[in-house]
Formats: C-alpha cells, sequence, structure tokens
C-alpha cells in the first residue's frame, strides 16, 4: 500500500513525532523529530486523527451498575451480557471494530440469544473489511502476524497483481493476493487482497472460510 501509495507522490514520514503546529501566513508548518533529523513540513491544511471516544458518559451507567473500561466502552462477554443481569449492549458502545456489519451482526447474535434461545458468540467470527484507498485492501480472517503468533502450523501464499491477467489488462498491477491456509486442514484461515476492488473480491474467500465453519450453537 504504501508502495502504491508513493508512486502517486503520497510521501511518508513514519516512527517520527510531532513537536509543535503553527499557523505562519497562509501556511500550517509542522515540526517533527525523526530518526535522522528534525523536519518541518508546510502545508494549506493539516489532519489530525485522534481515535473515536464512546458517548456513554451521560447515559447514568455508575447508577444502573453497569462497568465500563478506562476508554469509557461498555464491557461485556462473548454474548453481548454486561456484568448486570438482563442488561446487553451492541455496537460502537462495546468497543471493537466500528463498522456498520458489525453493530448489524451484534443485533443478530442479541436477538438469537435473547428471543430464540440461542447461545451464540461475538468471539472467532467471521470479520470482513475494506480500506476504500486507491488500491482496495479487503481482507477477513486472520493476519500473517495473526497466524505466526498463533504458534499452529499454517500455510500462505502470495501472489502479485503483475502476474494478474485482468490486473495487467486493466493496468492497475499495484498489490498482491495473500492467502493464509491451515497445514493440517487446508482451510483458509485469512486472506489479504490489496488491488482494483479488493474490498469485493476478498468476500468470495470469506464465503468459503464461512462454508468450512461448523455452526454455532
Amino acid at each position: 500500500m504504501e508502495k502504491a501509495l508513493e508512486a502517486e507522490s503520497i510521501s511518508f514520514q513514519v516512527s517520527s513525532s510531532t513537536t509543535s503546529i503553527e499557523n505562519r501566513g497562509a501556511d500550517i508548518l509542522l515540526t517533527m523529530e525523526t530518526p535522522q533529523s528534525t523536519r518541518t513540513l508546510a502545508g494549506s491544511h493539516l489532519l489530525i486523527a485522534t481515535g473515536r471516544k464512546p458517548n456513554t458518559d451521560d447515559l447514568g451507567l455508575d447508577k444502573a451498575g453497569i462497568a465500563t473500561n478506562d476508554k469509557g466502552y461498555i464491557h461485556t462477554n462473548g454474548r453481548m451480557e454486561t456484568n448486570v443481569p438482563g442488561v446487553w449492549a451492541l455496537g460502537d458502545v462495546k468497543g471493537g471494530p466500528a463498522f456498520t456489519h458489525i453493530s448489524y451482526n451484534d443485533f443478530q447474535i442479541v436477538y438469537a440469544n435473547i428471543f430464540e434461545g440461542e447461545n451464540l458468540t461475538i468471539e472467532n467470527r467471521y470479520l470482513p473489511y475494506a480500506l476504500f484507498t486507491d488500491p482496495q485492501l479487503g481482507r477477513v480472517g486472520i493476519t500473517e502476524q495473526q497466524a505466526r503468533s498463533s504458534g499452529k502450523k499454517f500455510k500462505m501464499g502470495t501472489y502479485p497483481l503483475t502476474s494478474v491477467s485482468r490486473a495487467i489488462e486493466k493496468g492497475e498491477t499495484a498489490g498482491l493476493m495473500k492467502i493464509i491456509v491451515d497445514a493440517t486442514t487446508d482451510r483458509i484461515l485469512g486472506a489479504s487482497i490489496l488491488s482494483s476492488e479488493g474490498g469485493e473480491i476478498v468476500q468470495i474467500l470469506g464465503a468459503m472460510i464461512l462454508a468450512a465453519r461448523p455452526t454455532p450453537s
């Protein structure tokens, strides 16, 4: 991804920390400490990503005795039950990946547990997502890092888009495909697709992951 964006004249400065920001005329100056030296960048706009904070401070959770973590997210178990019997929490308020499809799946699990007598959990659930960059990064299942830290035997294959006929035809050869497979069962554990429409392509592999999983009970 970094190489693809650098090819579009986007530069990255990693392992660095900001020391000051100031307005100087029409410019915004940002000074940073890098591993090599001190640098100052000038630009017309500055975007700062500070993360998200849950809107739980005015819900009266303390009066209900509902526990939250140090960031304010409501603590739940895998069934999304809070520490107070009969009280459930789902969606962004409980933390975790902030995706619409994840919140909807939370609802499906809670509904099944409360009204259909199921015992479903969010643990190890199917989690596809995409970064809508150019090229797109589609991902599902575990990552290479997670596979290595698990200590389990796995196989991994990568395939550059420079060898994919459709990518060559479209002139969009930046990216690669990576698949992680259980070394014992040959079941797909995870996949990453960095390509044009990678967010759509990875859904096919996600369906294969689902097909190989037993139905939760």
